[in-house]
């Protein structure tokens, strides 16, 4: 038996005010389905966030509802939890209807409680779904008030899960939560990331394969589960992430996990160096991945983002090490004071004047400026 495991779609993020829906639409149509006609596996697993937000833009609604007739039409069947990002309710309308065509939409707790049967690739498996809930949900379900934190609330529920598990039966589990000790980035949800939001690996024992969505690093939690991780890079933080879908082939209740990975529209990439080096990669390289640059210069350089982006359009973010570095001396009192928005008008002028027109300002110079400044005010 074969399955391919993906999550964390967040169908419909955007990205320094830059939507992705395009280079989701890319993955999806022009690559992930695709790769599905020609791997032909066994069971397609969506374990959470295929939403960015509960309240889906209309786009992405209809670009997961394409995919939802595609994968149905090529006869696989596919199971789909929802995930802290979605919105479980309107994620699960028509669940009961669709699962005629063997699209399997969770997105209640006690869902997990209720394992679906199925044969795949000659296999016969108990399919558990278990979506991404709150630990009131779970205490309200089990009727336990005891059960205060995510670490206790998923251990209980899967307590009651895990006896449902059978050994004559291939076990998957499909499940959207923290797992501790997994390595985080930037863009998942802080609220639901450390602490209290952890759910030990342990719980996952029962089962021959515990395929997880939340962490958009793709790695194992405990000895069977795994995070497939996001399709696509979310976060600068996420620049040199390796990002795939996990194919899980079972000889027995071994499970042999490889990875697939596929090149984006638009790469996202974090570019490290001087003004003056950045601009001569960006003509000798003009390209359209998602960048943030870094700047190394010693002191302010004029409109970079500006004289950058003719090359590199989709320059979404840029910093300055001179702006953001520690020192002493009056330059560094006004860097400091430029990072907190605090900076005097004056000292902000004496300081263009110097590094930029290479001009030492005398108090002529400040005056006239100030003056203006003023009177733009004023009209304004």
């Amino acid at each position: 038996m074969k399955l391919v495991h993906t999550a964390d779609w967040h169908l419909g993020k955007y990205l320094y005010g830059r939507s992705l829906l395009p280079d989701q639409a890319y993955f999806v149509e022009e690559q992930f389905l695709p790769f599905l006609r020609e791997e032909r596996p066994d069971l397609v697993i969506l374990a959470g966030d295929v939403f960015d937000r509960a309240v889906a833009p209309a786009p992405a609604l209809r670009l997961f509802d394409r995919f939802l007739a595609e994968v149905s039409g090529m006869g696989i069947p596919l199971a789909v939890i929802a995930g802290n990002h979605d919105g479980p309710d309107r994620m699960a309308v028509g669940a009961s209807l669709l699962r005629g065509s063997g699209v399997y939409l969770a997105g209640r707790p006690e869902e997990a409680l209720q394992p679906i049967e199925l044969t795949l690739g000659g296999q016969d498996v108990r399919l558990f779904l278990l979506p991404y809930c709150e630990p009131p949900e779970i205490r309200e379900l089990l009727g336990d008030a005891e059960l205060r934190t995510f670490q206790d609330a998923y251990a209980a529920l899967l307590a009651k899960a895990s006896p449902l598990a059978r050994p004559d039966r291939l076990n998957l589990l499909v499940t959207h939560c923290f797992a501790a000790g997994g390595v985080v980035s930037a863009s998942e949800s802080p609220v639901y990331v450390g602490g209290s939001g952890e759910v030990s690996p342990a719980g996952f024992d029962a089962f021959d394969y515990t395929a997880l969505g939340h962490l958009h690093a793709p790695q194992r939690a405990g000895e069977r589960g795994r995070y497939a991780g996001s399709p696509l890079k979310y976060s600068f933080d996420e620049w040199k992430h390796e990002k795939s879908v996990a194919v899980v082939s079972f000889e027995g209740r071994e499970p042999r996990v490889s990875l697939r990975s596929f090149p984006p529209l638009h790469d996202l990439r974090v570019l490290t160096g001087s003004f003056a080096e950045l601009l001569a990669r960006a003509k000798a390289e003009p390209c359209e991945d998602y960048l943030l640059c870094e700047l190394t210069d010693d002191g302010p350089v004029y409109l970079p983002a500006e004289q950058l982006r003719p090359y590199w359009p989709n320059l979404l973010s840029l910093t300055s090490r001179w702006l953001t570095g520690s020192g002493a001396g009056e330059e560094d009192g006004l860097r400091a004071n430029l990072g907190h928005g605090q900076a005097d008008d004056a000292a902000v002028f004496r300081e263009f004047l110097t590094q930029i027109c290479a001009v030492e300002p005398d108090e002529e110079d400040v005056g006239l400026f100030l003056a203006a400044l003023r009177g733009e005010e004023e009209e304004g």
